[in-house]
């Protein structure tokens, strides 16, 4: 089946989140959808999906226009999409899932799950997946979950299946085994489109790509395409792809973490005795995919968890149990993994969040008063320095682009003397012009011989910026091993696997 969208437009108020697009996916084709986030990719393929109503363009399937109210007309028409965030329901099996919204009945009324487990053997065994129909979904890895997903789209028939940056919570081997099921998929005559905006992964499957930068189509690329050559259609310029970092010069421990707990409020212990060593000059970077207790380690390390147990101790003082306050004002930056909720205030200016960490005393409050003309010099020198693209330092933050806004918290934590960096997730949803940015202000700390903290779940960025890498899964440390590991030993640590050898610190 082929799919058309002509001159698609969606606005949201004054925002056009989608301008006169345009694509065409060929049956056994898998095509890119390539952007940075916040270039209207996902925004696009909700439109298709029938969860966004376009307020221009049209449709089509193999030529015929088509008018979707909501995502049960897309399913109908044979569209499948294979959501970021999965769309299962963890205490229910396999086949209850893959039958949910078009349950199949028998003797008046009951629900056939023989149908519904014939139905996932049949597309498991086609497929070569290894999938029990009654196993709890909750039970199952990230990778398996995915393929229930997919097997939920090919029950109802989908001969166009929609990818939506389906990477985000894998695994490189589970990764790669994706990238095998597309290609299958692809072969057996499906049109797929692939939204992304790793571009590894895009130049291993594509047959063909689409760039999308801010809400437009500006260019088509093909697989052979540099990785270069793609950066810069994303981003409209020419980016710098490589971390340049001279090797370490390791000073003292700066930081020591030994035997440490943490127990969430379900009494569940998400971080379980981990202990170790960064020292100043160095970054250790944490991997492992989301939800493995990466989290919750660095709101321990800001004092943001209750209930910890072990030590933390900073350039050899004990740490654990102080507040907040106390620890921003022993020198500990804190990079947080959403910005949003955690790092700015959004209805304030952007030079008032650049004073956020300080807004309690000297040099920017003075007898409950904000020194206004100190405040301002500040923000526009730090504006200045961190190249923040703004109308000015009185914007609200909330109306900068999401690399600006972290542009905005990065020079916050960096604008005053640190004893230690925590940086979560640092470029997360920031284009690749911002990425290049950050990774030299974190490496730039880290040649001021400031020991750095980053936790990540992108390997390419972990691998870049490293000098050491700690594997965490299911809240154990694996091992820590060289930033020069290669991708695949550090796949298989990050699906559980422990290294024999380089696994201490």
């Amino acid at each position: 089946m082929k799919l058309e969208l002509r001159e698609i437009t969606k606005r949201f108020g004054a925002l056009v989140a989608n301008d006169r697009i345009s694509l065409a996916v060929e049956p056994g084709e898998i095509h890119a959808l390539l952007g940075e986030n916040g270039a209207g990719k996902s925004t696009l393929m909700n439109v298709l999906y029938g969860l966004y109503a376009s307020d221009s363009g049209e449709i089509l399937l193999d030529g015929v226009p088509q008018r979707f109210t909501g995502p049960g007309d897309a399913m109908a028409a044979g569209i499948g999409m294979v959501h970021q965030h999965f769309m299962l329901v963890p205490c229910f099996t396999v086949a209850e899932n893959v039958m949910l919204g078009h349950e199949a009945t028998r003797f008046g009324g009951f629900l056939n799950l023989d149908a519904a487990r014939d139905k996932v053997r049949e597309i498991a065994d086609r497929f070569g997946f290894d999938l029990d129909p009654d196993a709890l979904v909750e039970d199952l890895p990230v990778g398996v979950q995915q393929r229930v997903e997919i097997i939920k789209a090919l029950s109802r028939d989908a001969k166009v299946l929609v990818f939506d940056e389906p990477t985000a919570v894998l695994t490189p081997q589970e990764t790669d085994e994706l990238m095998g099921i597309m290609r299958q998929l692809r072969d057996s005559g499906a049109a797929i489109v692939f939204i992304t905006h790793k571009l590894r992964e895009v130049r291993e499957v594509a047959d063909r790509i689409t760039v999308i930068r801010l809400g437009k189509v500006v260019g088509e690329a093909s697989p052979t395409a540099t990785n270069a050559e793609l950066a810069s259609l994303m981003v409209g310029r020419a980016v710098e792809l490589i971390v340049h970092k001279n090797p370490p010069r390791l000073g003292e421990v700066g930081l020591a973490v030994s035997e440490l707990t943490v127990i969430d409020h379900h009494g569940t212990h998400v971080v379980k005795n981990v202990s170790f060593e960064v020292r100043r000059g160095e970054i250790l970077a944490i991997a492992g995919v989301q939800g493995n207790g990466q989290t919750e380690l660095t709101e321990a390390l800001l004092g943001l968890q209750k209930h910890v147990r072990g030590s933390i101790r900073l350039d050899g003082v004990e740490v654990s149990g102080q507040s907040v306050r106390h620890l921003l004002d022993a020198g500990v930056g804190f990079v947080p993994e959403d910005r949003n909720e955690d790092g700015l205030v959004g209805d304030f200016s952007v030079a008032e969040n650049l004073m956020l960490d300080r807004a309690h005393g000297e040099p920017f409050v003075k007898a409950g008063s904000v020194q206004q003309r100190k405040l301002m010099e500040f923000a526009r020198s730090k504006v200045a320095e961190f190249d923040v693209r703004t109308q000015g330092i009185d914007e609200h933050v909330k109306f900068l682009s999401g690399g600006n806004q972290q542009k905005v918290v990065i020079a916050r934590e960096l604008s005053r003397e640190l004893r230690l960096l925590v940086a979560a997730q640092p470029t997360r949803g920031v284009d690749v012009g911002s990425v290049e940015f950050i990774h030299e202000q974190i490496v730039a700390a880290r040649d001021a011989g400031v020991p750095v903290v980053v936790v990540s779940t992108e390997l390419d960025e972990v691998s870049a910026l490293a000098d050491r890498i700690m594997v965490m899964y299911g809240g154990h440390i694996v091992g820590i091993v060289p930033g020069a590991t290669s991708r695949s030993d550090l796949g298989l640590m990050m699906a559980g696997e422990r290294m024999t050898e380089g696994a201490a610190a």
